[in-house]
């Protein structure tokens, strides 16, 4: 198996997770993209869905998916989405296709977070991955020097804004020993709309593809 059938594979098995009537939250990134492919074959059981980008939008409109505004749909039961990296803990490091803030929100507001991946996203400390913080563009140099007493080293990804507008600075040497702690001090500099650690809202079922097949971790 290489690594996009890996991928597909945990997407089929994510599939087990979507009930009739249900309005599914999607992420972003390839993985994701394999989930709105497999949901397409059985569009007519779910009520739509809500995308976390304006990439996922497209997709699940050009397959027939309905896509629901999140502000008139209320609590979802049900999100699935890749991850760059993750922890045994489920604490996930997203960001790497820039979607890490409306990923947040619709994972935020689901009971359950179903994340996807191939089994060379699992790691036993996160931070291998750069680990993106979406910012207003005014504060990004003020934030990268934050970032910079912190251990990290920021780099601005350079010709891209996110669908909300702002920049996104990716920050490597970052060892997140503490996910929870390091989300919570990151977020609470002004200027950060998020930052791209999903430990407060961890997911709370892992599926990996792998050559041996589909592994879940709860």
């Amino acid at each position: 198996m290489n690594q996009d059938e890996m991928k597909k594979a945990a997407a089929e098995a994510a599939i087990e997770y979507v009930e009739s009537g249900m309005i599914v939250g999607i992420g972003t990134g390839s993985t994701a993209n394999h989930f709105i492919d497999c949901l397409a074959k059985i569009k007519g059981k779910i009520d739509g869905a809500v995308a976390s980008s304006i990439a996922s939008e497209e997709r699940l409109k050009s397959h027939g998916i309905p896509v629901l505004d999140f502000n008139n749909v209320g609590q979802l039961s049900l999100y699935v989405d890749g991850a760059d990296e993750s922890n045994r803990q489920l604490h996930l490091i997203k960001g790497g296709g820039g979607a890490l803030t409306r990923e947040k929100i619709v994972a935020g507001g689901s009971d359950k977070f179903v994340c996807i991946a191939d089994d060379t996203k699992l790691v036993d400390v996160l931070g291998q991955f750069p680990l993106p913080i979406e910012v207003i563009p005014m504060a990004q140099s003020m934030v990268a020097r934050e970032i910079v007493k912190l251990g990290g080293t920021p780099e601005l990804r350079k010709g891209f804004l996110t669908d909300n507008g702002n920049v996104i600075l990716d920050v490597r040497n970052l060892e997140i020993l503490n996910a929870v702690e390091t989300e919570t001090q990151i977020n609470q500099l002004a200027g950060v709309v998020t930052v791209g650690i999903f430990a407060h809202r961890p997911a709370d079922v892992l599926i990996l593809g792998s050559p041996q097949g589909v592994k879940v971790l709860n």
